[in-house]
Formats: C-alpha cells, structure tokens, sequence
C-alpha cells in the first residue's frame, strides 16, 4: 500500500477499535494510535469522535473512509492486473481458518504454498466456525477455511474437500470392541463436547436430530475449546467424543484411543467462504485453488491406524 496511513485508518474504521485494528494489523496499539494521528495532521481534522472508551467516525472520518475504501480496492486490482501480465505473484492475504483445520490440516497447505510463493505474506487467525464467519462478514479477513454450515446468504461457500468424523474412547470403554457406533449408544455415555460455536459440536448435535434424537439428552460432562483439550478429556477417562478422524492419528497409532465410525456414516465439508460482493485477487484465487487440490491430497492420503497394521 503507498500510504500505510490510510490502510490503518480504513482497518480502524471498518472495525470502530483501535485494539481490534492492531491485532488484525499485527502492529502496537500505540503504533495505530500514530498512524491515524498522522492522517488528522496532514488532513487537519479530527476522524474520529471519542467518548467512553468508544469511537466513531466524524463527517470528514466519514468522507475519508469513503474515499480509502475506493482507493484500497483500486490498489488492489492494479496490482493483481500487473501481476497477471508479469506472472509474478505477491501480496497480502488474511486468512481466517476454524481450530480442527488450522491446528491439523493448514501447516502443511501454508508450508507448501509459501515454498511456490515465497512474495505472498499470509497472515492466518484461528477461531471455531462462528468467529471465522464473522471475521469475514466485517471484512476483518479475505477467505475463511470452516468446517461448519454457514447460513449468511451474502456469503458464497466452495467446498474444499471432506472430513470424516468418527467417535473416540479410551481403549478399555465398553464402545472400544464395537465395530460402529449408533446415534443412541452416544446418549449412553458420558460424553466431551466442543464449546457453542464450534463446526464439531454443530455437526454432531444435527447427526443426533436426524436420527429423531433430542440432543439435550446427551451427557455432556465437559465442553472444551479444542481438539486436543477434548482428545486429553476421553484419554483421561471423562467421556467419549465426535471428532475428524485426521485430528487423533497420532493417539491411534500409540493405541492410547480407539476410534470407531458412526453408523450412519458421518462426514461434513470443509469449506472456503469469503464475501460475494468483495473483489476476489489473483493470490486469493490461486490460494483457492492451491488449497483445494493438497487439502483433498492430505485427507485421503490417511496414515494407517494401528490395528490396521496388524
């Protein structure tokens, strides 16, 4: 961007907080704090009325924000033109990805892409399924990665690939020597859940209405805001869990879970979404595209299980 001033300006209006500007910036509140008050100097005037720890935008913020919005896409567009004349791509993109496919799926996909890219500087924000969506739906990322259903209509959806969810105990529970699990057998147990919000906990509560279940009955004993929290949970004994059968590889080759598919089956999307409206850059593009071929590459090709080696 040629004035850095203005691109932090436009982050601090869009969001109304100079906190949540420095953390989607990865800059110093006091370092945004500066830049805006640049941009009042050269400008003569105030952007924003203060009062009670609370900012909002004043007429000429106004007119600024409006003018900064024009500039930024323009920018933009510019560079992803000349980009595709010259082949050469680089850029920013701000990516938001749900806690299961950041912690076991993203590594390799951002790895891999910085070694074809090494001009494009991606800035990841994890989050469960509902803070991704709404990152995306006050612009504060370019392309969100979920695993669970977005119901915005003035967000577009492309599926990446599928994830299969299996149920995890320890290898003395009495659902260890079953060969699948039914919807009702998972009310049996004492059971370790996701926190509101979370893709898993969605998916799993729907598994159990379209079996004419009421979720309500089952036992949650802890809601935990992790994969690997819930996983420590079923090894330690407090339950058992739904869970992708990609985040508990490690646990099954050690035998220290046992996992066993549902009956009926359950799988769920993991999807890319991002604004309809927004323009779409060549590096978000090629991300897209990037992603979705080795996300479907690193979900089917699966190590083995440790009872399938024997």
């Amino acid at each position: 961007m040629a004035d850095r001033r203005l691109q932090v300006f436009h982050t601090v209006a869009r969001l109304l907080s100079f906190t949540k500007a420095a953390e989607t910036l990865h800059m110093t509140q006091p370092a945004v704090t500066f830049q805006v008050k640049q941009l009042e100097e050269q400008f003569n005037t105030r952007l924003f009325d203060r009062t009670h720890n609370r900012i909002s935008l004043t007429e000429a913020g106004v007119v600024v924000y409006d003018y900064a919005e024009r500039i930024i896409a323009l920018y933009t567009e510019m560079a992803n033109r000349v980009g595709e004349m010259t082949g050469d791509l680089r850029g920013h993109l701000l990516l938001g990805a749900s806690t299961t496919i950041a912690e076991y799926m993203l590594p390799r996909v951002l790895g891999d892409f910085k070694i074809k890219y090494p001009d494009v500087q991606v800035r990841l924000h994890v989050g469960n399924t509902d803070k991704i969506v709404h990152m995306i739906e006050d612009n504060s990322i370019d392309l969100g990665l979920v695993e669970g259903a977005v119901t915005n209509k003035s967000l577009a959806t492309l599926k990446c690939c599928m994830d299969s969810m299996v149920m995890i105990a320890p290898p003395e529970h009495p659902l260890a020597d079953h060969d699948s699990v039914t919807p009702q057998e998972l009310l049996d147990y004492p059971f370790v859940s996701r926190e509101e919000g979370s893709g898993t906990r969605e998916v799993t509560m729907e598994f159990l209405h379209h079996a004419g279940l009421d979720s309500d009955d089952l036992h949650i004993t802890m809601e935990l805001g992790s994969p690997e929290a819930v996983k420590g949970a079923v090894e330690g004994g407090l339950g058992i869990a739904v869970v992708s059968e990609a985040t508990v590889l490690k646990e099954l080759a050690l035998g220290s879970l046992v996992a066993k598919p549902l009956n009926p089956p359950l799988a769920r999307p993991y999807s890319f979404v991002y604004q309809k409206q927004k323009f779409r850059s060549l590096v978000m593009d090629e991300f897209l595209e990037f992603a979705k071929e080795r996300c479907a590459v690193s979900m089917l090709v699966l190590p083995k299980r440790r009872e399938d080696r024997q």
